[in-house]
């Protein structure tokens, strides 16, 4: 190679890409160990203020009335925040979600 010559041997061109390679193949090793995590997630229907004196006198057959009216979707939860909505469906005798809006990462910040 001359002082002229701008050309690399391809053994530097390749080593001079692999690095750029190797952080997207560590990130995506990292993101496979995270997707197989359990999480708990939970369906609110509403939610509903009360009194340690309403709590106590709770009985079997009481109505708790909640801030939510039935055709509201409901919420799903993922540590204390909203993220998505739906409507309630019944799969082989349990409760599902069926999901109609996925919530903003911004709204999932706020959401608390």
């Amino acid at each position: 190679m001359n002082a002229t010559d701008t050309t690399l041997p391809t053994s530097v061109a390749a080593a001079a890409e692999a690095p750029a390679a190797a952080p997207e193949a560590a990130r995506r090793e990292n993101l496979d160990l995270l997707l197989g995590i359990e999480l708990g997630v939970m369906l609110r229907f509403g939610r509903r203020q009360a009194t340690l004196r309403e709590v106590l006198e709770l009985a079997v057959g009481a109505v708790v009335e909640l801030d939510r009216e039935i055709q509201e979707p409901v919420e799903l939860l993922l540590n204390g925040r909203v993220i998505a909505r739906g409507e309630v469906v019944i799969v082989d005798g349990n409760y599902g979600l069926r999901v109609t809006e996925v919530a903003s990462p911004r709204h999932r910040i706020d959401s608390l």
